[in-house]
């Protein structure tokens, strides 16, 4: 992996990014995919080739409770459907490290499982947290795996002035699955993927 000389510089670049995307007015969003809980968004992406997609629901927990589940760590592999493994392969931090991580299949494997090495930053907004990070570059790839990429990604938690105890949590994702796919694939997976994703989240916070 290449060193990251100044964790900390790409923390606030990354931060301060995904400041700029809870910025966006609304109506430069056009609705994804929508269910009873969780609304997905989604507009052309400043990064790369694909889209930028927003995913909006109320979690029933406290905020710190809820990054807790999304951030790197143990918990995230116990509920996260769609992760198959995990390892922390540079601390710099409490709130800051790289991750490597890998994902199964997806549309009867029409998309191949992927693997991710992101860097991971946590920090305080405004009453509640955001949880972010980007891909950064690793020569080692695994076989059996397509290196996937994030572009600047991550989530806002906070909590809803008339009930604490819930958690209003937006998320940013911009992934780039590469391999040979149609943006077809690629537009109904992601929507899929996230609306599934608070799902989960959901049933792990209640037990």
């Amino acid at each position: 992996m290449e060193a990251l000389t100044d964790a900390t510089f790409l923390a606030t670049k990354i931060k301060n990014t995904l400041y700029q995307y809870h910025r966006v007015e609304d109506d430069k969003w056009r609705v994804a995919k929508k269910t009873k809980d969780v609304t997905v968004w989604r507009k052309p992406s400043d990064e790369f080739n694909g889209y930028l997609y927003k995913a909006q629901g109320i979690m029933e927990d406290v905020t710190d409770n809820v990054i807790d589940y999304i951030r790197p760590g143990p918990r995230r592999l116990d509920w996260d459907s769609l992760m198959t493994s995990m390892d922390i392969v540079e601390q710099f931090e409490e709130n800051c490290c790289v991750m490597r991580y890998t994902t199964a299949g997806q549309l009867w494997n029409l998309i191949a499982p992927r693997e991710f090495v992101d860097f991971s930053y946590t920090t305080q907004y405004e009453t509640g947290l955001l949880s972010c990070g980007v891909s950064v570059h690793y020569e080692e790839v695994r076989p059996d795996f397509v290196r996937g990429y994030n572009h600047p990604c991550g989530w806002f938690c906070v909590p809803l002035k008339d009930s604490l105890d819930q958690s209003l949590l937006t998320g940013y994702i911009q992934t780039d699955l590469r391999g040979m796919l149609p943006q077809s694939a690629v537009d109904t997976a992601m929507a899929s993927t996230l609306v599934n994703f608070f799902g989960d989240l959901r049933k792990a916070l209640k037990a």
